[in-house]
């Protein structure tokens, strides 16, 4: 499960506290695949890395003995200089992977991310799509228990999109996600619950329909 308490979040936008969560409370359950809902600008995405521990409240806590994947597709953290594989090995180091482990998870994101000579040339000359690729093969060579999935579930051209998407659904067998989209087919299709962000308060619902009919009444 994941436990907030007492958490806010807020930003100073021209001296003014623009708040994501006022002093909430809340828990949600093991298992669940939750979807984030809520209007542009809401926090949807600040609240995803919050719960994954990549952002952090101003006051209170949030907490859980799970394992959390990066947003996956999003490849801000990689360093420019190094090759695509350096930066795998780089991650994998860090994560405490075996020799062996690193040269399997180097094998199957040059494999997957099918980015050829440029797997071996430094990230600076990739394109955003080239580094969403690495990035998207990278988290999916690594077994959490929470996939971070901020609106994008794949990158790249319809084949590549086909192979992301059979290769992500294959991997939310063995794992839960926590999902921030629009799309209302994806969230149905892949979530059983729901949060929906607005005006500085959280609201969680057991059905994601009923997330998306209150996601629904707040644009009305």
């Amino acid at each position: 499960m994941i436990v907030l308490e007492n958490v806010t979040k807020y930003f100073k936008v021209k001296n003014e506290k623009r708040y994501i969560l006022k002093n909430t409370t809340l828990t949600i359950p093991e298992g669940v695949n939750l979807g984030i809902l809520g209007r542009n600008g809401a926090g949807k995405s600040t609240l995803l890395r919050m719960l994954g521990g990549i952002d952090f409240p101003n006051s209170g806590r949030i907490y859980s003995d799970k394992k959390f994947s990066w947003p996956m597709g999003l490849a801000g953290g990689f360093q420019g200089s190094m090759t695509g594989r350096q930066n795998v090995k780089f991650v994998c180091r860090i994560f405490g992977k075996s020799q062996e482990e690193i040269q399997e998870a180097i094998a199957f994101v040059q494999e997957f991310s099918e980015l050829g000579k440029y797997f071996d040339m430094p990230i600076k000359t990739y394109s955003s799509g080239m580094r969403s690729r690495l990035s998207f093969g990278l988290s999916l060579a690594f077994d959490f228990d929470y996939l971070l999935i901020d609106e994008t579930l794949s990158v790249g051209d319809k084949h590549f999109k086909d192979k992301s998407k059979k290769a992500l659904m294959k991997k939310i067998e063995k794992s839960n996600i926590l999902l921030v989209s629009h799309a209302m087919p994806t969230l149905r299709e892949l979530c059983d619950a729901g949060v929906v962000v607005h005006n500085g308060t959280m609201h969680y619902f057991d059905n994601i329909e009923d997330a998306i009919k209150e996601y629904n009444r707040i644009n009305q």
